[in-house]
């Protein structure tokens, strides 16, 4: 089923999402090299713990971290380690959730330890602008494939022949961190569910340089490229509001993100 929430439940998520914006925060600064993705773990959980809530990842069907810590060829659900440690020119994805009051929020960046690569850094960019393109197609009265449909036109567009990983994708999210709809990010537009006031989803686009073929590894949780080529993944969790979206896992609501297409959120 799908979740629909009050205005005051969304107030709540808000709460929830600001958690997981601090907690990515400070996981981001902690980025060096010779650091481990344990202790990254450890950062996360700390500012959870300190802002009164819980790490929603942590013991989820046996996971062992507070995030995700996904480096270079690993596109998804890596596990933080204390002998993994970060070098130069490293990319890290870093993905996060809270409850706080019984609400979920989850959200994700993928970052370069020092100064990117030419490559590296486009890649970022246009799994990252996919993702503000697919938020900002969250409005009522539109339907679930418009925000994939707007994930994929993003990085179809450029020359740069990146892959689209098949099957992951974003989520319904409240009261469970993964509800129903599950958003692909890649399909024609139009089709799904409508799109109500009250709906809150992640929006996760998972970009690769190479072929986007996958394979998950004997730890039975991490995703890697079948081809070893490089990957990025972006998430917000966002809110569809009577007034246009509001992305409860930014800071500024959205502000900066969804600049481009003409929309102001709430903040």
């Amino acid at each position: 089923m799908i979740q629909i929430k009050t205005p005051h439940e969304i107030e709540l998520m808000r709460a929830s999402g600001l958690v997981t914006a601090g907690a990515i925060a400070a996981v981001r600064a902690a980025v060096r090299p010779g650091v481990s993705t344990g202790e990254l773990d450890a950062v996360a959980e700390d500012y959870i713990r300190s802002q009164g809530a819980v790490p929603n990842f942590l013991g989820y069907h046996g996971f062992t971290g507070t995030i995700c810590a996904s480096v270079n060829h690993e596109i998804v659900h890596g596990i933080p380690r204390p002998d993994r440690r970060l070098v130069e020119g490293d990319n890290i994805s870093i993905d996060c959730g809270a409850i706080l009051q019984g609400w979920h929020s989850d959200s994700a960046v993928t970052v370069t330890v020092g100064e990117p690569s030419a490559e590296d850094a486009a890649l970022l960019d246009v799994t990252e602008r996919s993702m503000w393109a697919g938020l900002a197609k969250a409005v009522a009265g539109g339907r679930l494939t418009d925000i994939s449909h707007a994930v994929e036109g993003v990085i179809t567009a450029e020359s740069h022949p990146y892959g689209v990983v098949d099957h992951y994708g974003g989520h319904g999210i409240g009261t469970e961190m993964h509800q129903d709809p599950h958003v692909l990010n890649y399909g024609r537009p139009g089709r799904g569910p409508k799109l109500v006031p009250g709906l809150t989803l992640a929006i996760e686009p998972m970009v690769t340089v190479g072929d986007p073929a996958t394979v998950e590894l004997d730890d039975g949780w991490t995703v890697i490229t079948k081809d070893g080529s490089r990957a990025a993944h972006f998430e917000h969790t966002v809110a569809i509001t009577p007034e246009g979206p509001w992305v409860l896992t930014a800071e500024d609501g959205g502000a900066k993100g969804l600049a481009p297409f003409g929309i102001t959120p709430r903040g």
